[in-house]
């Protein structure tokens, strides 16, 4: 008879061994693990759902509206609705739509945000936010958006969602670009990659030490969420709803709680870079100081949306290559200069050299924004003075 064992398809002592080493220790750190993580999805989901009723709400107060205001006191409900409206909607699929590339997109598109919350500091013994690559981490991550956009334009088979994916993906890559390089700058004063280190290093925030830094990080953050002023992935009067025009039931509901989740995630990357994390005034819990600071954050990512219009395509692309590439490597050349003279022997920065840095670089930061409005602006597109046509006047000249 043929020998399994000794065949080595069943090593029964090797897979005793195997187990062996999944108890109980390990066991309950994947038991721990899954929970935790469980934990976190549900609260980020949660999260995102309160978030979009708040959303809809402050907008129509920024335009005047009433917003939603039938389910719930408030429309506090309003979420609920939406989602009992996508579940009983029916899903369609494109006759020939890639099935794999249309099914698995919406999933892609939302991991990256989930993943990305994983290394963010929410106290001073987080794990995870002591990796030593965490911003690389989060660059890393949240660039799969890109590959989501085109394989859900892609898999429509549907001409204006393919052509909102590609420029939707010329546009993520466009911003990655002065993103990463608005955080060089970061990573220059803390000297570190992991996000609990740069937390640490914020004696003085670095939205003031940085400011054209924040600026350029909070313009490309928004390209990357395509939030209004950079909405053109879904721009109805050209493209429908874009890459996700093919969408229907909890697919989009995925879509859309992937687009409403990017808020949240930016709020606390961008507070955990330059708004100091967790640190602030004792005896308030830095929990509650994060909290306080990404809503801030929040709001005014609101305001942006509520308030400015929709660019154009080439203005997009014209302002990340011409306008906060070339800003993001002033900025870099700035502050390796300033820590090249202003640290001490040991390499660090007294809070007076932070202070010299700050006051610097807003000069900085002012000189170049008008200097890019200058170069970039439209002053030369600005519209003549109308001059009446010969034949408005046809007719009483007739008389």
């Amino acid at each position: 008879m043929y020998d399994v064992r000794a065949a080595g398809i069943l090593d029964f002592k090797s897979l005793w061994e195997f187990y062996d080493g999944f108890m109980p220790e390990n066991l309950a750190f994947v038991v721990a693990c899954i929970t935790l993580a469980s934990i976190v999805v549900n609260v980020l989901v949660s999260l995102t759902a309160v978030y979009t009723w708040f959303e809809r709400r402050a907008i129509a107060r920024f335009q005047v509206r009433l917003g939603p205001n039938r389910w719930g006191p408030f429309g506090i409900l309003q979420p609920f609705a939406d989602l009992v409206k996508l579940l009983v909607k029916e899903d369609t699929i494109p006759e020939e739509a890639d099935r794999w590339a249309f099914n698995l997109a919406p999933v892609v598109l939302v991991v990256p945000g989930l993943l990305a919350v994983s290394v963010i500091p929410f106290g001073q013994d987080t794990f995870l936010g002591q990796l030593n690559i965490g911003i690389l981490f989060i660059l890393g991550v949240t660039s799969i958006n890109t590959i989501a956009i085109f394989m859900a334009g892609w898999g429509s088979a549907n001409k204006y969602a393919m052509l909102g994916a590609i420029r939707g993906v010329a546009m993520l890559v466009s911003y990655e670009v002065p993103m990463a390089l608005a955080v060089t700058g970061v990573i220059l004063l803390s000297g570190s990659l992991a996000m609990f280190d740069i937390v640490q290093a914020q004696d003085l925030p670095f939205v003031i030490v940085q400011p054209l830094s924040f600026l350029i990080f909070v313009a490309a953050a928004s390209a990357e969420m395509s939030r209004t002023p950079f909405d053109q992935i879904e721009a109805e009067s050209e493209l429908g709803s874009g890459y996700n025009t093919e969408y229907s039931s909890m697919k989009f509901g995925v879509l859309f709680l992937a687009e409403y989740m990017a808020p949240l995630v930016t709020a606390t990357i961008v507070t955990t870079l330059f708004l100091g994390g967790t640190r602030g005034i004792d005896p308030v819990p830095g929990q509650i100081w994060f909290v306080v600071k990404s809503f801030a954050v929040l709001f005014v990512l609101l305001w942006i949306r509520a308030t400015w219009p929709r660019l154009r395509v080439d203005q997009i692309m014209g302002l990340a290559w011409k306008g906060l590439f070339g800003l993001a490597l002033l900025n870099i050349f700035v502050v390796a200069a300033e820590i090249a003279i202003l640290q001490d022997d040991v390499g660090d920065l007294s809070m007076s050299s932070l202070a010299i840095m700050a006051a610097i670089n807003w000069v900085v930061a002012i000189v170049a924004l008008v200097a890019m409005a200058n170069v970039l602006g439209q002053r030369r597109l600005e519209r003549p003075e109308p001059v009446p046509s010969p034949l408005a006047n046809m007719y009483g000249d007739a008389d």
